[in-house]
Formats: C-alpha cells, sequence, structure tokens
C-alpha cells in the first residue's frame, strides 16, 4: 500500500472499558486521505472517548488506534504537529487575547500561517484586543477553528464543533469548514450530533450506539440502503426474499411502520409494504437506529 493510498485514520478493534463498562466496544474503521468522516451518536454513545484515542489522550483497553499508519499511543508526540484539534470545549486560558494565541502558536508551530489566520478572523470580525472570555461563543469556536487551520494539519480532529452555537453561528462555521476543504483537501474527522449540519460536508459516517459500530459507511450509500415503509397490517413485515432487515419498527396510525436496510444499495425493496417504500435522509436514519426502537448490527 501506497503512502496516498493508507488510511489517515485507522481503529483496529478500539475497546475503552471503565470499570465493568464498555465505553467503545471492539470498533473499527479506516478514514482515506483527503475525507470527511462523521461520528454520530447520542450523548454516552462513545464519541468523545473515540476521539480521546484517536488524539493518543487515552489508553485503550484493547485494540489500536494509528494515525498515518503509526501508534498514536508510542508515538503521539510527533504526530500531534500533523494534527488540528477544535475539542468539545475550549481549552484557551480565559484571559488570553487572539493577538497573544497567535504569537504562542506560531512559536509551537513550524508551519504557522499567519497569514491564513489574520484572514479568517477578519471574515469573522474576532476582536483581536479582547480576552477569550468575552469574546461569543460563536467567535469563540470560529477562533479555535482559526487556530487549528492555521497550523496547515493533515488531519483535523472537531470533537462537537457546533455545540452551543446558534443556527447561524453554526452555518458559518461548516461554511468555512467545507471552503477549507475544498482548498487543501484536508482529511477531517468530526465527532458531532449536528447531523443536519455535517449532512452535506461527510464523505462517509459511523454510527455509535452504546460504543458499538452500527454503521460504517459511505453517506449516499447509507441513504440508498436504508428505507422507510409503511404496511397496513399490524404485525410484523415479512420480509420474504429481499435482501433487506428490520433496523426500526413502530406503530402509526393505521398500521406498522418499518425502517429497513438493503444489504445491496442496488436492491429493491419492492413488495414490503402498500405504500413505495421512502428515502430516509441522515438525520431520519439516525433516529430509526438509534432512537428506542432502533438498533441492528454493522
Amino acid at each position: 500500500m501506497t503512502a496516498a493510498e493508507q488510511p489517515v485514520v485507522s481503529i483496529d478493534h478500539l475497546t475503552v472499558r471503565y470499570g465493568r463498562t464498555n465505553a467503545v466496544d471492539g470498533i473499527s474503521l479506516d478514514v482515506p486521505p483527503g475525507s470527511v468522516y462523521a461520528l454520530l451518536g447520542r450523548n454516552g454513545a462513545g464519541k468523545s472517548t473515540t476521539v480521546r484515542c484517536l488524539l493518543g489522550q487515552w489508553k485503550p483497553s484493547r485494540g489500536r488506534v494509528r494515525l498515518f499508519g503509526r501508534d498514536v499511543w508510542r508515538e503521539r508526540a510527533s504526530l500531534m504537529a500533523r494534527v488540528g484539534v477544535v475539542p468539545e470545549r475550549d481549552e484557551i486560558p480565559p484571559a488570553m487575547t487572539v493577538e497573544h494565541l497567535g504569537r504562542f502558536f506560531a512559536a509551537l508551530y513550524r508551519s504557522w500561517d499567519q497569514t491564513a489566520y489574520d484572514e479568517r478572523l477578519d471574515r469573522f470580525s474576532v476582536p483581536r484586543r479582547h480576552p477569550f472570555v468575552k469574546m461569543s461563543k460563536g467567535q469563540q469556536r470560529q477562533l479555535s477553528l482559526a487556530l487549528a487551520l492555521a497550523t496547515q494539519p493533515e488531519l483535523l480532529v472537531l470533537d462537537d464543533p457546533t455545540l452551543g452555537l446558534d443556527a447561524v453561528a453554526r452555518r458559518e462555521l461548516l461554511e468555512e469548514l467545507i471552503g477549507e476543504l475544498a482548498d487543501r483537501g484536508t482529511t477531517v474527522f468530526v465527532a458531532t450530533n449536528d447531523i443536519a449540519g455535517i449532512e452535506g460536508v461527510a464523505d462517509r459516517v459511523g454510527i455509535l450506539r452504546g460504543g458499538r459500530l452500527l454503521v460504517d459507511d459511505d453517506v449516499e450509500t447509507l441513504k440508498r440502503r436504508v428505507r422507510r415503509i409503511r404496511s397496513a397490517e399490524a404485525e410484523a413485515v415479512r420480509l420474504g426474499d429481499t435482501s433487506a432487515e428490520v433496523v426500526a419498527s413502530h406503530r402509526v396510525a393505521g398500521g406498522t411502520e418499518i425502517v429497513v436496510r438493503m444489504a445491496d444499495a442496488g436492491a429493491e425493496a419492492n413488495g414490503l409494504g402498500k405504500d413505495r417504500p421512502q428515502s430516509m435522509s441522515l438525520e431520519e436514519i439516525f433516529v430509526a437506529l438509534c432512537g428506542p426502537n432502533g438498533g441492528g448490527a454493522a
């Protein structure tokens, strides 16, 4: 495998135990160069634990995480120079200003791009001399993204980057991210609950439930495979000879609504209900899989 073909992130049977609980339970996934991988899950599903292991901040109970083909737990110091991070909670000293932060990061990273940093801050009117603590939540997140991108990372890791932002600030941050990716082709790993926002950004998606990876699929392929079907019959819909499995089911007025996942993205789910199978958004698929009536294997 050439360097261009090698996954930027490779997670192999990652397991993290807290006492007797598996916070992350044997997940495996790869993130190819230049792609955007979105890891989705409800609060407590294991997203942030996975991110901590990916960044070499937590030692797995079992399994391994590699960045650029190298074990991140053993070689964290050298690998982190190639990674930009926007954490779930900003870890910037509250009294530091934008100017102070720029000088601090410039001293740490040889790859620091001051021009890109200044231009990004100007676009979003981030005040240069205000202490971090006096900025709005949106400005704080834009600043964190500006700091991460100005290091010119090969991999950008974001842990719930839109957490706590209003609709306008979320849109601005995601548009900035899209523009940056278009310019550089940076590889991105994002853990998020902002499913509607990330749908237009991500190439591939993983869905966690209870620490287990239910889905690891290309976004468009997943949307072709998963369908909603309504049956007038109250009993479970018989799948017959189709390649579908039921991943969610609940009663609705006049019958039963099920969500099925086809083994083949090109297969048809004909004959499974009176109405034609309906396509679903990524957010609807997530709710079906992770809601109280959902579930299913990866």
